[in-house]
């Protein structure tokens, strides 16, 4: 009955491959052996058709009892405690693993595309001869470890009360816990290969402990309802890059501060449904340690944040948008992960998620690890970690950060601290195959969803195909536009002329990819100011160029982001630790505020009625300019047209001087009809007298058929829609 000396010895140092091999029922040449540790146990009897066996104490806290019969029968343990206490109990050891040979050779592969199903934590309950068996399995990648343990209260942390057993080589480990249930707190106690124990959160984890804590915790099945089923159906049928899409990027815990994902629900829900916005973006919801790192340093990729409630609360959230109209796209951060002991980092004592070339494994920048997108495994924890926040919580979309930092070996590193690929380039190979399959993936398994990349260069075919050796995202952020627009409107009117290149020159390159225009919360942070602070003037100009500048961004060729507090042109900037400064809708100032408010609304519903404006984003033919060359004025006027046939005309006067009969060239006789004007009182405009329409005469201009005869006030804005005759 006793279990070898060099055996034993790994068993309670936790550094045995093989737990199940020894405790939990084995047959014997004379009968059968049944094996349990129980540390601190005064009595263990097994109890097997009623009747209760006592078991002997081996020493190391091991009972064994020895059966006649080799039939394998089963059975429950009664444990007596000091003070008499019993508990009963099933024997994790007596069963199956929980992970099948299908699965085991998917994650080796690295194509397991449900990997959150079978690694992790996962209640289960099974019926027995002697009854039902609940508890909960645990699973966890760790190859280089020489054993590993699931610890918690339930055990008192000992590591070697409930060790794991390996799974071939696969690297897998794997127990069954019975009693353990929804809402437990565990680690994995991982032994390294130089036997030190270190503690990890699961990497599969779907909840964790509210930040500092650390631990992660046992979620049950979820039992959300949802009522999405039309949304999502007519999504799929939806060709976003020639669809409307105004966003709103959120940071969950500062827009109201306080609020938890239920509340969010009800109050962010309605506000941006007011607002017009036809998608809201949530900065990282995935947990993270820092508050600080705004979500962008995640430690788990599984585990929607503890910040804010609980993953079905977050379900609810995303079931509430999409009643209301309202697609939810989420950062999600494939680039980079923290350095913290107790998370993936280093998790089993060697280089593992991480690339072991410290040139491609270290982010130093942001201290921060990178991951080693050449390892199947890895690939496949990321793969299916974007496929699990579409299929567990309804995603629409998913913006990935930092795309740029990926694709180059040699991004933001010195001479000497970079290796080139097998090419000898600079391009990360492994990277770019990644983006490509999960890009891949995600737009064969969820028709409509979209994927976004936050990518700052110049790297061809970021939206193009994969097919053709594309990276496949649906849309990469404009960062050229906003840097660009940022500068010129950051200038006092009478310089604008001498930069006026660079408010035309997104055309030049606009359809070399599909984009968003973005203006983000990177633009409001670290001393960059707001958009308020950053117009030149006093606060009628501030105002007026705010009002100008959005009515630019939502006529020009693109998809719009606008963060949290510009919708109302904040005047201070945003940090995480507060809330948006929503008094300014009641200070001195509020009148302005109240127009840029109110201008947004009036923007997002003109937008999405509006198929000029949207529908031939991605096609020369929906764009047009009528006026690109009067820097001397700040003029500036394109057509678009949609594929309905509509017409638009948008006109922007940057400079500080009212053009009361400026003539540009238009393609169609009939009268055009003012749909929008910045310059009007409603939004604390001058509100000068503007005609509703204004007819075209037959006479040509500027290489157009016809023209009309416009007053264009001081910076201002205004949108015509052609009314044929």
């Amino acid at each position: 009955m006793h279990i070898n000396e060099a055996d034993l010895t790994r068993l309670l140092h936790c550094q045995h491959h093989d737990p199940h091999g020894h405790y939990g029922w084995h047959a014997t040449e004379d009968g059968a052996v049944v094996r349990t540790r129980q540390i601190g146990a005064e009595q263990v009897e097994l109890l097997i058709d009623g009747t209760a066996h006592p078991m002997q104490p081996l020493g190391s806290d091991i009972w064994a009892a020895h059966l006649t019969s080799a039939e394998p029968t089963d059975y429950r343990l009664r444990i007596t405690w000091p003070g008499g206490h019993q508990t009963e109990l099933a024997d994790g050891y007596a069963f199956l693993p929980t992970l099948g040979e299908t699965d085991l050779h998917l994650i080796s592969e690295g194509r397991h595309e449900q990997l959150w199903k079978v690694l992790g934590s996962h209640v289960r309950s099974y019926t027995t001869e002697l009854g039902e068996v609940s508890g909960t399995s645990f699973a966890v990648w760790a190859p280089n470890a020489i054993g590993c343990a699931v610890v918690g209260d339930f055990n008192g942390w000992n590591a070697s009360q409930h060790p794991m057993r390996a799974l071939g080589s696969t690297g897998v480990w794997e127990v069954f816990i019975p009693g353990v249930d929804a809402g437990t707190v565990y680690k994995y106690a991982v032994q390294t290969p130089e036997g030190q124990r270190r503690d990890k959160a699961d990497p599969l984890a779907r909840r964790a402990e509210l930040p500092p804590a650390t631990g992660s915790i046992v979620v049950g099945e979820s039992d959300f309802t949802w009522t999405d089923d039309t949304w999502l159906a007519r999504r799929a049928e939806i060709d976003a890059t020639n669809a409307p899409m105004s966003i709103y990027e959120v940071h969950l815990g500062s827009w109201k501060e306080g609020m938890d994902y239920e509340q969010l629900a009800t109050d962010l829900v309605t506000y941006v449904a007011d607002q017009g916005f036809t998608h809201v973006e949530f900065m990282p919801v995935s947990e993270h340690p820092f508050g600080g790192s705004w979500g962008y340093q995640v430690s788990g990729y599984y585990a929607a944040s503890s910040r804010w409630g609980t993953p079905d609360q977050l379900r609810a959230l995303v079931n509430a948008c999409h009643e209301r109209g309202i697609g939810v796209l989420i950062d999600w951060v494939p680039a980079h992960f923290p350095k913290d002991d107790w998370a993936l980092a280093r998790f089993d004592g060697r280089p593992l998620y991480e690339h072991p070339d410290w040139r491609r494994g270290e982010q130093k920048d942001w201290g921060t690890y990178v991951f080693d997108f050449g390892r199947a495994e890895v690939r496949n924890f990321l793969v299916a970690n974007a496929l699990y926040w579409l299929e567990e919580f309804h995603i629409d979309g998913l913006r990935v950060d930092a795309v740029a930092s990926m694709l180059y070996l040699d991004y933001s590193r010195n001479e000497g601290e970079w290796a080139p690929n097998q090419y000898g380039g600079r391009e990360n190979l492994e990277a770019v195959q990644f983006l490509q399959e999960m890009n891949a993936t995600v737009h064969k398994l969820h028709p409509g969803v979209v994927t976004v990349a936050e990518e700052s260069t110049s790297w061809p075919g970021v939206t193009a195909p994969t097919s053709t050796g594309g990276l496949g995202f649906t849309l990469k952020w404009n960062m050229g536009w906003m840097n660009d627009t940022l500068e010129y409107f950051s200038l006092d009117p009478i310089h604008r002329s001498y930069h006026h290149n660079d408010i035309t020159f997104s055309m030049v390159y606009q359809y070399s990819e599909k984009f968003i225009l973005p203006i983000s919360h990177d633009e409001v942070v670290h001393g960059k100011g707001t958009l308020w602070t950053r117009m030149p003037g006093d606060t009628w100009n501030k105002a007026a160029g705010v009002r100008t500048l959005f009515a630019y961004m939502w006529a020009h060729p693109g998809k719009n982001l606008l963060f949290q507090g510009q919708d109302f042109a904040q005047s201070r900037e945003w940090t995480e630790e507060h809330s948006l400064d929503w008094h300014e809708f009641d200070g001195w100032e509020s009148e302005y505020h109240r127009g840029v408010h109110r201008l947004v609304r009036d923007l997002n519903l003109v937008y999405q009625d509006s198929p000029a404006l949207y529908s031939q984003d991605n096609q020369p033919e929906g764009f047009s300019w009528a006026k690109a060359d009067d820097a001397n004025n700040n003029i500036l006027a394109f057509h678009r047209y949609g594929e309905d046939g509509s017409r638009y005309l948008c006109v922007f006067n940057f400079g500080g001087t009212s053009q009361p009969h400026y003539t540009l060239g238009v393609p169609g006789g009939g009268k055009w009809v003012r749909v929008l004007n910045t310059d009007d009182a409603v939004y604390e405009g001058a509100g000068n007298d503007l005609p509703g329409t204004v007819f075209a005469e037959d006479a040509g201009w500027d290489g157009y058929s016809h023209r009309v005869n416009l007053h264009i006030p001081a910076m201002s804005a205004q949108w015509y829609r052609l009314e044929e005759e």
